[in-house]
């Protein structure tokens, strides 16, 4: 998810806490454990810093979303609130792990994926049944937060902690039907691919078979709308040639569930169909023919 998306939920994890019997430096503490915790797997874009190999795109979402490193996050920021806060409490341990296994499992639902089960298995988990941003979680959040300031005789942690099942349900019923939209797709191809639209239940199906890739716009209320057939130039050859002299190339080959490979007069290189909008893909690596 973004940036944005995480701060939210880590503000609304600090809302939904019962913080009647906390101190003021508890809360503070509370406060900088939720969203520090809501946003700290993010750090992996340091390493982009000292990147010299092209493996930016594996590092980035890769060992930092691991589900295993949750519990050393979670204690990172007991420290951290004791060292700064002067507060020890359990419950900020606790805060920190749902935090972090909140981002961690939130980001698994989008077309970008993790490395959740890094470093035990290296390939992305991905569902693609979420858009990066979700307009419908930020509006949940949005919502919650005009009635908790306007209706005064509802506890605030009460509405933040209906927002959460809602936002839960949200998720669920979003994921249901992509998981339907994809199981329909996948006897038609070999490889199938799903990227969640902006538009809630609404779904990008990207199918490949052979060296011909479709995408399509559909869910369960439209009828099926073909935006494009793409060509991929399938030659094992030509892919060594190119990871030779781009690194990045082959990273993203690694990293995608499968790609659309480029061979012509110009240029040798390899896209992602799931991010293909208006001709081409954000992702796209390759070397210009001399």
């Amino acid at each position: 998810m973004d940036t944005i998306t995480h701060t939210l939920f880590g503000a609304g994890l600090y809302k939904a806490a019962n913080k009647t019997r906390l101190s003021k430096r508890e809360k503070y503490a509370m406060l900088f454990t939720a969203i520090g915790a809501s946003q700290i797997p993010d750090s992996d874009v340091l390493s982009q810093f000292w990147d010299t190999a092209g493996q930016y795109q594996m590092w980035h979402r890769g060992i930092t979303h691991s589900v295993f490193l949750i519990p050393i996050w979670a204690f990172l920021f007991y420290v951290l609130s004791w060292l700064l806060f002067k507060v020890k409490s359990s419950r900020l341990f606790y805060t920190a792990l749902l935090g972090v296994f909140i981002h961690d499992t939130s980001d698994v639902f989008n077309a970008w994926g993790t490395g959740y089960l890094e470093p035990f298995i290296s390939h992305r988990l991905t569902f693609g049944t979420l858009s990066i941003i979700d307009f419908v979680i930020w509006f949940i959040f949005i919502f919650s937060f005009i009635v908790s300031k306007t209706r005064s005789s509802v506890k605030e942690y009460s509405i933040y902690r209906i927002a959460w099942g809602v936002i839960c349900l949200h998720i669920l019923v979003q994921s249901a039907q992509g998981y339907i939209l994809y199981n329909q797709y996948k006897p038609g191809y070999d490889q199938v691919a799903l990227s969640a639209s902006f538009i809630p239940w609404h779904f990008s199906v990207i199918g490949k078979n052979g060296g011909t890739v479709d995408i399509l716009h559909d869910s369960l209320l439209t009828k099926p709308v073909h935006q494009y057939r793409l060509t991929s130039s399938e030659n094992s050859s030509a892919l060594e040639t190119l990871f030779r002299q781009n690194p990045k190339a082959r990273t993203l080959y690694q990293w995608s569930p499968f790609v659309v490979i480029v061979n012509d007069k110009e240029k040798l290189g390899i896209y992602d169909p799931r991010f293909y909008r208006n001709g081409e893909s954000f992702l796209f690596e390759f070397i210009e023919k001399k």
